[in-house]
Formats: C-alpha cells, sequence, structure tokens
C-alpha cells in the first residue's frame, strides 16, 4: 500500500504568519514599554532649565562653602524613626532651628514625600514616620542660621522601613 504524502513544503503562508508573529511581538513590546514610561515618569525635572542653568554657579559656590565648614550629617531609618544629627569639625552637635527632609523618587514624582523632623534636645532631630521602600534622592535642609539652609543630598535605598 502506498501512501500518498504531500512533502512538508514552506509556503508563502508560512512566511506570512513568521512575519506576522514577529512583527506582532516588536509592536506589542514598544506598545508596553511606552505606556510604562509614559505612566512612570512625567519628563518634568525643572520648570525652566535655563533658569536652573542661570543658578548653577551659586549654587556650586554655596555647595563649596558648605564643605569647607567641615560639618559631618549622619541619617538614620530604624524601626519606623527619621534620625538626623549634624555635627561641627570637633564632632559637636550645630544648632539647628528646623530640619525638614524631602523624599523624592528618581523616576515618579507622585510617590514624592516630605517630613519636618522634630528636635529632641541633644542635637538629634527625629520622626516617626513609617519610610516607604525603594531608592530615593533625598534633601534635606537644615536651617542654622546662616543666609541659606545648610542642605545634605543623597541618594538611598529604604529595604523593609530601613535605611540600607
Amino acid at each position: 500500500m502506498k501512501t500518498n504524502r504531500r512533502a512538508a513544503e514552506f509556503t508563502r503562508r508560512h512566511m506570512l504568519m513568521i512575519m506576522v508573529a514577529f512583527f506582532g511581538v516588536i509592536i506589542a513590546v514598544n506598545i508596553v514599554m511606552a505606556r510604562l514610561a509614559g505612566s512612570s515618569f512625567g519628563g518634568l525635572v525643572v520648570e525652566n532649565s535655563y533658569v536652573a542653568s542661570q543658578k548653577f554657579n551659586g549654587r556650586l559656590k554655596q555647595s563649596r562653602e558648605q564643605v569647607a565648614l567641615q560639618w559631618t550629617a549622619a541619617l538614620s531609618i530604624i524601626d519606623g524613626t527619621i534620625r538626623y544629627r549634624l555635627t561641627d569639625r570637633d564632632r559637636k552637635a550645630v544648632s539647628a532651628a528646623s530640619v525638614s527632609v524631602q523624599f523624592r523618587h528618581p523616576s515618579y514624582e507622585a510617590a514624592d514625600w516630605n517630613v519636618k523632623l522634630q528636635p529632641t534636645g541633644d542635637g538629634t532631630f527625629e520622626a516617626v514616620q513609617a519610610a516607604r521602600d525603594g531608592t530615593w534622592n533625598v534633601q534635606i535642609d537644615s536651617d542654622v542660621g546662616r543666609a541659606t539652609p545648610y542642605s545634605d543630598v543623597r541618594r538611598i535605598t529604604i529595604r523593609n522601613g530601613e535605611f540600607q
């Protein structure tokens, strides 16, 4: 008995299915990535880049003056408490009228949050605040009686509510 089987051929229809599948995957990935990018980043870094560029040299000068003070800043986040202490070159507490902390998410502006720390009496400022997990750009501004606040900017990672 002979069977009349047609040998498997690669036809135009096979080529069409491969092309549609290939480009369909590429288009689907592009759409997903574009939606994720658009929903997670507002696109605004500064209100006016020209004005920000004009202030750069002034901020650089303030930064150099601040480094010359040789002050040391210590930030800790443990057990739902944010603590901050600023000491001078002799390791004595720097007297500050107020301390505020801004937590800025690197790519999602809606997640940003602020907290005002309260003095504890020994030069340490603290606030009971549950810290959100993630990577944050933290700016700590201390009013130490100078023309501009002492500003401490750093990138931190918080995992399980604690500073890593």
